[in-house]
C-alpha cells in the first residue's frame, strides 16, 4: 500500500492491498507502540462480518500472540462497541476490522487505545514507523487467547442504560446494512418499547453493504413508505453512522441530525458551551441553522476522530459529520449509530410531532459530490497544481459568496472528493463534474 493509515485507519483491498503479512505487523507493531514495556497485554479484537474478517484476524491475533499480548477475539460486532469493551474489560487496547461503508472486497483496521478513544496521528506514524523498520521483536513468551464474554448483551446493556429511551407507540425501520448491527439491533430495540422492522440483517460474507445500508438509501425509503412507518435508519457496514428516512421518504443526514440533537440539548440547557463541532463538508443550510440559533459551530477536517479531538479541546457534547457519524460524548468516545438512533427518536417521540417536521429546523443548500479518481501516490499533488487551484478560484468568484467548494483528498480511497454547494442545483453540478474531469486530467 502506498500509505498507511488514512483518516479512519488501515484501509484496502483484502488479500491485494491489506494483506496477511502487513496485519501480522500491525499487530505487533501496534502492541509495542501502545503499551511499551508493559507486561500482561491485553487486546479485544471484532469485525463487521466480511469473508476475509478470518483471514486479517487471525494474522493480527498472530502479530499479538508473537509479541507475548493476550486476545479475545469476539467475532461480529459494531465498532463503537469495541470503544466501549475495551474499558468495560480493563484492555490495554481494542482492533477492529472493517472497511466500514466500502464494499465486501474492502477491509480495514481500526485501533483504539486503552482509555476507548481512536489514535492520533502521532502514534499511527509511530506504528507505521515500526513496520517500515521492519524491526523483529524478541520475546520469551507467547500471547494466548482469552475467553469470549458475553459481549453483545454487554453493549446492548450499556446502551439501553445510558437513558430511559422510551419509543413506545413509533413504529420504525432499521436497516443493518447486512452488517455488524446485525447483531445487536434487535436485542436493542426489544427495549425501547417500540414496533420496529429489521431488514438487511443477514450477513453472509459478501453482501454486507450491497444495496442497503446508510449509502444505500433507497431501499429503506422505499419499505418506510409502502408500511407507512413513523420513519426510518440505515446503518453503514460497522455501525458507527446512522442516515434517517422520514414518514415522506426524505432522507436525513448527519447535519439534519446535529441540528435536530443540539437545538433539544439547547433548549434543554445541556449544550455545553453552546458549541456544535461539524467538519469542512458540514452543509451550508447547517452552518446558517447554527448562526440564527445563536450556537457556535467549529469545523475540522473530514474525520469523526478529528471531530472528537475538537469536542475534547473545547470539552463540547455534540459533534459530528454529513455523513451521519455522531458522537454524544456524554454517552460515548466515537460515533455510534446505534445510539443516534436512540437519542433521535427519542426527541421525536417526546415533541409529538412528525420526523419531517422536525427536519424543518434547517434549509439544507443543494451539494454535489463527485470523486475525481487518481492513484493514491499522486492525491496531494492538487494542492501545488496552479492549473488547478487557479479554476477552483473562478468558481468560487462565480458563486459570490452563495455557495462554497471544498476539494480534498480521500483517507481511504484512491479518489479527490470534489464538493460544490449553492442555490442552483444545475449549475454546481456542471462545475463539479469540469473541476472533477480537470483534476483527472492533470493528476493521471
Amino acid at each position: 500500500m502506498s500509505r498507511l493509515f488514512g483518516t479512519d485507519g488501515v484501509r484496502g483491498i483484502a488479500g491485494k492491498e491489506l494483506t496477511c503479512e502487513l496485519s501480522m505487523n500491525i499487530g505487533a507493531s501496534c502492541a509495542h507502540v501502545l503499551t511499551k514495556n508493559k507486561k500482561n497485554v491485553k487486546v479485544i479484537i471484532g469485525n463487521d462480518g466480511r469473508e476475509s474478517a478470518s483471514m486479517i484476524v487471525s494474522s493480527l491475533i498472530a502479530g499479538f500472540n508473537s509479541v507475548g499480548v493476550d486476545v479475545m477475539n469476539i467475532g461480529i460486532i459494531p465498532t463503537p462497541a469495541i470503544s466501549y469493551l475495551v474499558t468495560k474489560y480493563n484492555m490495554d487496547a481494542g482492533v477492529m476490522v472493517t472497511a466500514s461503508h466500502n464494499p465486501y472486497e474492502y477491509n480495514g483496521i481500526k485501533i483504539f487505545d486503552s482509555n476507548g478513544y481512536k489514535l492520533p496521528d502521532e502514534l499511527e506514524d509511530e506504528i507505521k514507523e515500526f513496520i517500515n523498520n521492519n524491526i523483529k521483536y524478541e520475546n520469551k513468551k507467547m500471547g494466548r487467547l482469552l475467553d469470549k464474554n458475553n459481549v453483545i448483551d454487554d453493549y446492548v446493556e450499556y446502551l439501553s442504560s445510558r437513558s430511559n429511551f422510551d419509543l413506545s407507540k413509533l413504529n420504525i425501520a432499521i436497516d443493518c446494512a447486512n452488517g455488524a448491527s446485525s447483531v445487536s439491533a434487535s436485542k436493542l430495540f426489544d427495549k425501547t418499547n417500540c414496533k420496529y422492522h429489521i431488514i438487511n440483517n443477514k450477513p453472509n460474507g459478501t453482501n454486507i453493504n450491497n444495496n442497503c445500508g446508510a449509502l444505500h438509501i433507497d431501499n429503506l425509503v422505499k419499505y418506510v413508505i409502502d408500511n407507512k412507518l413513523d420513519g426510518g435508519v440505515a446503518f453503514d457496514g460497522d455501525a458507527d453512522r446512522a442516515i434517517f428516512v422520514d414518514e415522506l421518504g426524505n432522507i436525513i443526514d448527519g447535519d439534519y441530525v446535529l441540528a435536530i440533537i443540539g437545538k433539544d440539548l439547547k433548549d434543554m440547557g445541556k449544550l455545553n458551551n453552546n458549541t456544535i463541532v461539524g467538519t469542512v463538508m458540514s452543509n451550508l443550510g447547517f452552518i446558517k441553522f447554527c448562526k440564527e440559533n445563536n450556537i457556535n459551530f467549529i469545523a475540522t477536517k473530514v474525520g469523526d476522530r478529528y471531530v472528537l479531538e475538537e469536542m475534547k479541546l473545547g470539552n463540547f457534547i455534540l459533534g459530528g459529520e454529513q455523513s451521519g457519524h455522531i458522537i454524544l460524548s456524554n454517552y460515548a468516545k466515537t460515533g455510534d449509530g446505534q445510539l443516534t438512533a436512540l437519542c433521535l427518536f427519542d426527541i421525536l417521540k417526546r415533541s409529538g410531532k412528525k420526523l419531517s417536521e422536525l427536519a424543518n429546523i434547517m434549509k439544507k443548500y443543494p451539494q454535489v459530490l463527485i470523486n475525481a479518481k487518481v492513484p493514491n501516490e499522486r492525491k496531494n499533488e492538487f494542492y501545488t497544481n496552479d492549473k488547478i487551484n487557479n479554476e477552483i478560484k473562478k468558481l468560487e468568484q462565480v458563486l459570490n459568496g452563495d455557495g462554497r467548494i471544498v476539494v480534498r483528498p480521500s483517507g481511504t480511497e484512491p479518489l479527490i472528493r470534489v464538493m460544490i454547494e449553492g442555490e442552483n442545483i444545475d449549475i454546481i453540478e456542471n462545475m463539479a463534474k469540469d473541476l472533477a474531469n480537470m483534476i483527472e486530467n492533470e493528476l493521471n
